[in-house]
């Protein structure tokens, strides 16, 4: 019960974690003693913050490939698992945002939204759990929102992918579960990234987060590790098809 939550063996690899959210929680696994295969779409990118966490003396490798192509992804997993080694922990990271008002919104960026953070969970975890079947064992986290339950103006395509991947991850568990295969989601509230950087800096929309949340304040990134932690280790292998909020109270005072 000691190591209920060590990670020393495991090896997790965590899409579009070179920078932001991602590379927060690949920083924390890693500190927890897994072993880190961190992807970006550029693979320089993807180098760098695997060497960044290498000279922090964590095990990190690097590799690029889009979530949104299947050959890319099927090509990448396969590589993955013969050269690198079995992906015991993966972590569905990678999303984009696009505001407009609804009926404004242009159908090539709704499509990019729904590419990248609906399809791209699907590809990905498809093709990875195809690899944890045959050792009946994995750990599948998908980074959920706030907006996997709540709507905002001008982010529509935004929300309807985040409550797709409410029920992927739903729909994951159940058909998962009898391979020993745990999948669960994340839903972080509002937290102070780079994605979020302009709202941090509207006053009027961080007084309104502030009355907002029981927490009065925004999200720190560090503050998702634990949460993530959780779901990759030993554990939570009886908790699937969950989705953990990770909010500062918002959703409980709605």
């Amino acid at each position: 019960m000691n190591n209920l939550f060590d990670l020393s063996g495991k090896r997790a690899l965590i899409t579009g974690s070179a920078r932001g959210i991602g590379n927060v929680l690949a920083k924390g696994l890693a500190q927890y003693g897994a072993e880190i295969i961190i992807n970006d779409r550029d693979q320089q990118k993807a180098d760098m913050a695997a060497r960044l966490l290498v000279a922090e003396g964590y095990s990190a490798t690097g590799y690029a490939f889009d979530v949104t192509q299947s050959v890319q992804v099927e090509t990448a997993i396969a590589e993955i698992e013969k050269n690198i080694g079995p992906i015991d922990i993966l972590i569905n990271n990678a999303g984009i945002q696009r505001r407009h008002p609804f009926i404004e919104f242009p159908e090539q960026e709704w499509d990019d939204v729904i590419e990248v953070n609906q399809k791209g969970v699907f590809l990905v975890s498809q093709q990875v759990a195809k690899y944890m079947i045959k050792r009946s064992a994995g750990k599948i986290i998908n980074i959920g929102s706030m907006q996997s339950e709540l709507g905002r103006k001008t982010i529509t395509p935004y929300a309807a992918t985040k409550g797709a991947v409410k029920m992927l991850t739903r729909g994951m568990c159940v058909e998962l579960a009898e391979h020993n295969i745990q999948v669960n989601s994340i839903a972080p509230g509002y937290f102070d990234t780079d994605m979020t950087e302009a709202l941090v800096n509207d006053e009027a929309f961080s007084s309104w987060l502030y009355q907002r949340t029981p927490a009065a304040r925004w999200g720190k990134p560090e503050e998702l590790i634990g949460a993530a932690v959780f779901l990759a280790s030993s554990a939570s292998n009886y908790v699937n098809g969950h989705m953990l909020f990770v909010d500062g109270g918002m959703l409980a005072a709605v």
